[in-house]
């Protein structure tokens, strides 16, 4: 499709991906990383599924939505699976509407079920587009689009040979800059932590994180006299696990125990800076900038994300000595406790893990998309 006369001196992007922190927070920091470097103004849109969180996430960085909707590909008996082919028509609809109406030089996917129909229709309007990959297995989405897009980036490199090696290249997963500057002695004073003691930061997320949030609490009596405990529980987990803590005699905001539904992106900077460990799932994202700040961890995979992505990004990470595995099936009372006060006895332990897991961050991910972006749309 070509350029509109009126915008040959700007670039137009339309973002695209799911609705998870995992894709918004990198597709944001590549959007950021454009903007610095592209020569000519830069003016995004957001094609996205409906929903507050990634909503909200987009329109605070002042780049419009426009919800689409779609379905999403189940390895598993459901009669949504009748209705969700006809839900990705409309939304492939909708998206031709969108695209022509904007008329992009790029579309730049993160994946998810939404990337489908909003880059089948850059295709088919002749709008080149990029797909980026964030887990050690590339997600079904990606992998359908793959042999449409103009190219693609992974954030490991063992996805990079499940794609087209000549339009491949491995560039790592986009930190958000917004974590940058984080400061130890600020964590301790707004949480009202003790310097001299260790921090143990638990990153129970917005999905799946119901049962790692109950092991953290019943674990608490084991470990709460040795360390102190910042909990991010997500929205959803904060008063269950308030309660079950209650229940073991742990009351939140004593005893160095902190509970908070979320951190801002500040405040997790600060906390990742002071933390000792951290016990977290193991999206991509997480593990990034887990990795960024080399962080020894306990990464406690979501046994229902898609594709097995969580557990195959821990056992990368862990394979080089960068993380500790513990599988949700053994999150006994006593087994994560065991795992925590290990690490915080073993100083050299946690030295070498620190070292290992940077090997998982690429500082320069989102100036690398960002240019490939950029190139893309010299070529329009």
């Amino acid at each position: 499709m070509p350029k509109h006369e009126a915008h040959r001196n700007e670039l137009r992007i339309v973002l695209t991906g799911g609705l998870t922190g995992g894709h918004l927070f990198p597709l944001l920091a590549v959007a950021k990383a454009v903007a610095n470097r592209s020569s000519v103004p830069v003016t995004f849109l957001y094609l996205g599924p409906p929903g507050r969180f990634g909503c909200d996430a987009v329109r605070n960085e002042n780049i419009p939505v426009r919800p689409i909707v779609t379905g999403k590909l189940r390895r598993y008996f459901s009669f949504r699976n009748v209705v969700d082919p006809f839900k990705a028509v409309i939304g492939f609809v909708q998206s031709i509407w969108y695209l022509y109406a904007f008329m992009p030089d790029v579309v730049f996917a993160k994946g998810g079920a939404v990337s489908v129909p909003v880059c089948l229709a850059a295709w088919a309007l002749r709008i080149p587009f990029m797909i980026h990959d964030s887990d050690a297995v590339p997600g079904a989405a990606n992998r359908m689009l793959a042999g449409f897009a103009s190219r693609i980036a992974v954030a490991y490199p063992s996805a990079a040979g499940e794609f087209p090696v000549e339009k491949t290249a491995v560039t790592g997963n986009p930190v958000r800059p917004e974590l940058s500057g984080g400061i130890a002695s600020r964590a301790d004073s707004y949480f009202g932590f003790a310097s001299d003691k260790p921090l143990v930061l638990v990153l129970g997320g917005s999905l799946g994180a119901k049962s790692l949030n109950a092991a953290v609490a019943r674990m608490l009596p084991d470990v709460i006299r040795e360390t102190q405990i910042l909990h991010q529980t997500g929205e959803a987990g904060y008063a269950e696990t308030v309660s079950i803590a209650g229940e073991y005699g742990i009351k939140a905001g004593r005893e160095g125990y902190v509970v908070t539904p979320f951190l801002s992106a500040s405040e997790l900077a600060d906390a990742l800076v002071r933390a000792d460990i951290v016990i977290s799932r193991a999206g991509a994202s997480t593990v990034s900038e887990l990795a960024a700040f080399g962080k020894p961890s306990i990464l406690v995979p979501l046994p229902t994300a898609a594709n097995d992505e969580q557990r195959m990004n821990a056992y990368q990470v862990a394979g080089i000595g960068g993380a500790v595995v513990l599988e949700e099936s053994n999150l006994g009372e006593h087994i994560l406790s065991a795992k925590v006060d290990a690490l915080l006895r073993d100083g050299n332990l946690r030295e070498a893990m620190s070292e290992a897991i940077r090997a998982f961050h690429n500082p320069a991910a989102a100036d690398m998309l960002a240019d490939g972006i950029i190139g893309l749309s010299a070529n329009a």
